[in-house]
Order: C-alpha cells, then structure tokens, then sequence
C-alpha cells in the first residue's frame, strides 16, 4: 500500500535524522501526490507510472498555488490568500520532483520498485536568480531605523547584525543559547542538533560584535528569564517566521523590498569572498554539505567584482 511505504520512509529520514523542515517538506509533498493519486484510484506504490507523475505535474500546473491541501480541515482558508490560484513557480514544481524523487529512490534500494516514475527530464530548467545584495549604506540605514528602546527591535537588530558578521542560518541564530556563546574566545557553538546538517560546529564573531553581544546579553538577563540568547518578550523561543515578518517589516520603512534573513547569509558569503576569503574556509563556516554548494556564491560575482579581487590580489603588484 502506497501510504504504508510513504509512512515507512518518513520513518526512515526520522531514523537518518534528517531535518524536521525537511522531513516536513517531504510529508506535505507526498500527502498533496496522495490526493491525487486517490482520484485515480490508485493506492499501490508499484502502480505509479512515468506518465502518472507528468499528468500530477501537469494538474499542478493548471490547478494553480493553494487549490489542494493536505489537510483540508485546517482552517487556513487558503482560497482567502491573494495568490490562491496563481501559477505555481517552476522552482516549487522542480522541489515537489525532488521531494518525490527522494521516496521512490528509497523505494527501489527497499525492493519496492523496480525504478523511480520521476526522471531526470522532468525537472524544468530554471534560469537562477542573482542572489539579493544590500550596500553598505543600505544596512547602516535599516539598523538606523530600528528602535532599540523597544525589547524586540533591539534584539532583532543584534540577530541581524550577527547573521551578516557570522553567515549563519537564521534558525541556527534563533536556537543559540547564551551558554553557547564564547565572548572571551568570539566564537559560538552551534550543537548538531540545531543545524541543518546534523553536524555541530563553531562560527566567529568580530571585536565589535563581540562588544554589541556582551551589552545584549546583560540587558536581556535584567528584563526577561530565558536560555535562549535571543528570546520572545515572554521569554520564549523566537519563531523564525516571526523574525522574518519582522525584517520584512523593517525593510519597508527605508523603501528595500525582497530582504529577508537568508539574505544576510548571502551577504557574508559574497563579502568573505571579495575580502580574499577562500572558498574551502567559507564552505566550512557556511556549515555546507561540500564544497560544491558553497560554488554556488561565484556565480553572484559579476565583472566589476572580479576586477576589484584582482587589484587586490595581483601577483607583480606584490612582487614589484
């Protein structure tokens, strides 16, 4: 039965202690496939064809975002969201691929299949966005702007600031306790339970962050009780879809649109490499799988920036 083997191998990515986000992804991605697959009447994992999955992929398409739900008891009201209906993103259906593919390759090592249903040219080729960059001035604007006399604005001004001098992931950010933190040292330490692949590791923090963390900290211990470095009003762990509504929210005050925390991310990434950093050190900081991944930053290095990398790195300019 299809939905014991969906069961099982979400049994098995929990056993591999694989990410809950990514577990979740999976789960929706099946579920959504499940519904459909119950309109055709088919309920054995063996009986999903090739053809089957282009036609779901092509119902994606026409049905449009938010018109199927997994869970239609909810109580989200998807169809009050301004882009109910809108075309879903070539990026979504590739992810909804992958995520398919990923359980019908367990299938076959499981000997439930003799081969997956999803193949190589299903995916959509997708022209890959520049990543979002923001200017100096443009950071210096948004803390500008920001209340520090307010609790939470204050704390999501240090967040911000930590995420562009660490390059960490904003989930990383929001689960750091302060005993992770090393201010004599300038490094904290992120448990593998808290990071995105399982591995602990440490990030570094600058002097100056250094000094803005040291006052944060004891201005957050004399108003709220909490272990968590970066805390609710109520003391609580601060969701990152909080967070992020925040930036978004503080974005907008200056007039920047499509800034969100992940941004910050690529921001330290792209400043490490235009400072000299090299790109083995910068994988290692990012808390990538591979190097491979982290490749990824130099395709957002355009012309100007790989002149300004040479001048600065010039062999006879050093040499004479």
């Amino acid at each position: 039965m299809l939905i014991r083997d969906v069961e099982m191998f979400i049994e098995h990515c929990e056993n591999k202690g694989l990410a809950t986000k990514t577990i979740g992804s999976y789960e929706q991605t099946l579920r959504l496939l499940m519904l459909y697959l119950d309109e055709q009447g088919i309920t054995q994992t063996e009986k999903i064809t090739h053809t089957v999955i282009q036609n779901y992929v092509r119902q994606i398409k026409e049905r449009g975002k938010y018109t199927v739900t997994s869970n239609p008891n909810s109580g989200n009201y998807q169809e009050r969201r301004l882009d109910f209906g809108k075309k879903v993103s070539d990026v979504t259906i590739n992810n909804y691929l992958r995520n398919m593919s990923a359980f019908f390759g367990w299938c076959v090592e499981e000997d439930l299949i003799l081969r997956s249903p999803v193949k190589r040219g299903d995916y959509i080729k997708v022209e890959r966005r520049p990543l979002e960059f923001v200017s100096d001035e443009d950071f210096r604007k948004l803390l500008r702007n920001m209340n520090t006399a307010s609790f939470s604005e204050y704390r999501d001004s240090i967040v911000i600031q930590l995420l562009l001098d660490t390059g960490m992931r904003v989930n990383e950010c929001l689960l750091i306790q302060v005993t992770d933190v090393n201010l004599q040292k300038r490094y904290i330490y992120l448990p593998a339970e808290n990071t995105k692949g399982k591995k602990g590791r440490y990030v570094f923090f600058s002097d100056k962050m250094a000094t803005q963390l040291q006052r944060w900290i004891k201005y957050k211990d004399r108003y709220r009780d909490s272990d968590f470095l970066f805390c609710t009003n109520k003391g609580k762990f601060l969701e990152v879809s909080n967070f992020e509504a925040n930036v978004r929210k503080y974005a907008q005050r200056i007039g920047l649109k499509d800034i969100h925390p992940h941004v910050f991310r690529n921001n330290f990434a792209k400043r490490f490499l235009m400072s000299g950093g090299d790109i083995y050190t910068l994988s290692r900081l990012l808390g990538h799988s591979s190097v491979t991944v982290t490749e990824q930053a130099y395709l957002d290095v355009n012309q100007d920036d790989l002149a300004e990398m040479y001048r600065k790195h010039s062999p006879l300019s050093k040499i004479i």
